[in-house]
């Protein structure tokens, strides 16, 4: 699992069918890194989350057959980065 900070929507209108019309958000980890996450959840700019990779995150994003490398799985109700 991975904390995270939500940055941005992305959009992407072109996509594989399999991808469906879950939103995709720009996340940042503690350490600086940006990755795409799929938002499981409804997220928003500025939330805190736990994402989830491999076979978890496409689990979580609803089939094992879902291509996605990071999924949110939560909001982190208090979280402070110190």
């Amino acid at each position: 699992m991975k904390i995270c900070q939500v940055e941005k929507t992305l959009v992407s209108t072109n996509r594989i069918k399999e991808m469906g019309h879950r939103p995709l958000l720009v996340v940042k980890e503690k350490n600086g890194a940006r990755s795409v996450a799929v938002d499981a959840i409804g997220c928003v700019a500025g939330d805190w989350v736990i994402a989830v990779s491999g076979s978890a995150s496409r689990a979580a994003a609803g089939s094992k057959d879902y291509p996605s490398d990071l999924t949110i799985v939560g909001i982190i109700d208090n979280w402070s980065e110190e």
